[in-house]
């Protein structure tokens, strides 16, 4: 039987800079299994262009080696291609937060995750589509986030000397003090609408963000449904209650917090909206969108995870 076509593309400056060293300890894992071909990337969306090719090239699987980011990229990378060459996305956590490995169930260390892409089983997951006022759409996996959210995004990509979980929470804390966005919004889902006045509008397709803030706690990557949670604009003081309560999952107490599910969704604020998709940011400050539709493409994508998961 022969060994399947493998594209490992490794994010270089992942884990600060780490990742090529650690991917020289994975060498002998990936040579054992199959058919590798190896390829780093050097700017961003390079990670995107890669795996439009290997999909071309017929390649079996695609693994992601570095954070949420290049999981990002290469998943819309394969989504360009048609979904009968679209390859098995497989991924290695080498990134600050590693969200996406977490939610679909693949293991933090880098070396049981490349063993579970050879020896685990595809799954199907859903994704969803991004579209806005500008003009530009894509694809994310894991979780969006508008107002708050996106300006976390903004603070922790300007601290170079933390990761992980600290470099999120250092930056929520900046983002409470720093950057209160009130945001008047006018949302549709699936057909229903309602306005409200929101500090922060969270779309989850998993649970997890930001390195272990559970922004949706009923959020599956596999339920053929999004989730979408809500917060009104509460004082400075309040949130730094309520911080706690999103770590755990538990902020449902509070009445200024509510959840909705929906398959389409439709946004308009009459303020500029600061979003991240994935860790990414795709919208900063100032940024002149004010409008975004968001839709899930249930099933759209087969992950390698551990057998079990």
């Amino acid at each position: 039987m022969s060994k399947p076509r493998v594209k490992l593309i490794i994010n270089p400056n992942a884990d600060m800079g780490n990742a090529w060293r650690y991917a020289a300890n994975l060498k002998h894992i990936a040579d054992q299994h199959a058919e590798v071909d190896w390829a780093g990337t050097v700017y961003p969306t390079h990670a995107t262009e890669l795996a439009r090719k290997a999909a071309e090239d017929g390649y079996d699987i695609v693994v992601a080696l570095g954070g949420d980011g290049t999981v990002h990229e290469v998943i819309n990378g394969l989504m360009q291609a048609k979904v009968s060459k679209r390859p098995v996305l497989g991924v290695v956590p080498f990134g600050s937060g590693n969200d996406f490995a977490h939610n679909v169930g693949v293991p933090a260390d880098a070396e049981a995750a490349l063993a579970a892409v050879f020896t685990g089983a595809p799954k199907a997951i859903d994704l969803a589509s991004i579209s806005d006022n500008l003009g530009r759409t894509e694809y994310w996996n894991n979780t969006l986030n508008m107002g708050f959210g996106g300006a976390v995004t903004i603070h922790s990509h300007k601290m170079p000397l933390l990761r992980g979980f600290v470099m999120y929470l250092a930056a929520v804390l900046q983002t409470i003090f720093m950057s209160y966005i009130t945001l008047d919004t006018e949302i549709t889902a699936d057909g229903q609408t309602w306005q409200d006045r929101l500090m922060m509008i969270a779309v989850n397709n998993g649970p997890r963000e930001g390195g272990g803030f559970v922004t949706g706690p009923e959020a599956r990557l596999d339920d053929g449904i999004l989730n979408l949670s809500t917060v009104q604009r509460v004082s400075r003081g309040l949130m730094l209650v309520m911080l706690p309560f999103f770590m755990q999952g538990t902020q449902s107490r509070f009445k200024q917090v509510k959840f909705f599910t929906f398959k389409k969704l439709a946004i308009k604020t009459q303020q500029d909206l600061v979003i991240h998709t994935d860790g990414e940011v795709f919208a900063g400050f100032n940024s002149g969108v004010r409008q975004l539709t968001i839709e899930l493409l249930p099933s759209a994508l087969q992950v390698m995870t551990p057998k079990g998961k």
